[in-house]
């Protein structure tokens, strides 16, 4: 880790730690080193810095490209290597970037529902995580975050204490559906993009707030 990411990192986990009272489950699921991509649910923008701070590793995080725009908060950002992205996350650049960062050897967070749940239940997934499993050879870990939407749903000013906890799942590979899109048209890569997408939010059901 850079110097600023462990020190931002060291901070979240006493913050996490004394203010929600977090928990962890199954962190050594996910490489230490290489491309890998955590796709989770999406409840709230305590989300991101969960699923990054319960690893000991650097990740990459998707910021909305706006943000950059304010110096410290873009230099902030950019220190702790976030991807810049358009207000929907599926502009061209953006997944230019994603992809990038993922052939680097980057890890990132993705979110296959695309936005935060209004009612804490788990949504559709969007195809746009199936092009980016695709076009990498990152394994996927499904994550799933538990409170966060109880403790700050979008609804919600300020976040108020809960218990909250984060699980990563079994890493998947894909490797026969990144096979056949090689070659297939474009009506059935399209039906493979979805077809990821709903797989790996299959599994983001299945994970349960206990150790395996």
């Amino acid at each position: 880790m850079t110097f600023l990411y462990r020190i931002t990192w060291i901070i979240l986990r006493i913050f996490f730690a004394i203010f929600f009272r977090w928990r962890v489950f199954n962190a050594e699921r996910v490489p230490q080193t290489g491309s890998v991509i955590l796709a989770s649910n999406h409840a709230s923008f305590i989300d991101p810095p969960l699923i990054g701070t319960g690893l000991a590793r650097e990740i990459n995080f998707l910021a909305r490209e706006s943000l950059f725009r304010f110096p410290l908060i873009g230099a902030f950002f950019s220190a702790l290597h976030a991807v810049p992205v358009d207000r929907d996350g599926g502009g061209a650049r953006g997944l230019k970037k994603i992809i990038e960062r993922l052939q680097s050897g980057g890890g990132i967070v993705l979110f296959p529902e695309g936005t935060r749940t209004k009612d804490g239940r788990l949504q559709p997934a969007h195809s746009g995580i199936g092009l980016i499993v695709v076009k990498s050879i990152a394994p996927v870990v499904p994550v799933r975050v538990f409170g966060t939407f109880e403790a700050y749903g979008r609804k919600m000013k300020f976040p108020r204490p809960y218990h909250v906890s984060v699980k990563y799942g079994v890493p998947l590979n894909f490797t026969k559906l990144r096979a056949e899109a090689i070659g297939c048209d474009k009506a059935r890569l399209r039906e493979i993009y979805q077809q990821i997408a709903d797989e790996i939010m299959a599994a983001i059901a299945k994970l349960e707030a206990k150790a395996d």
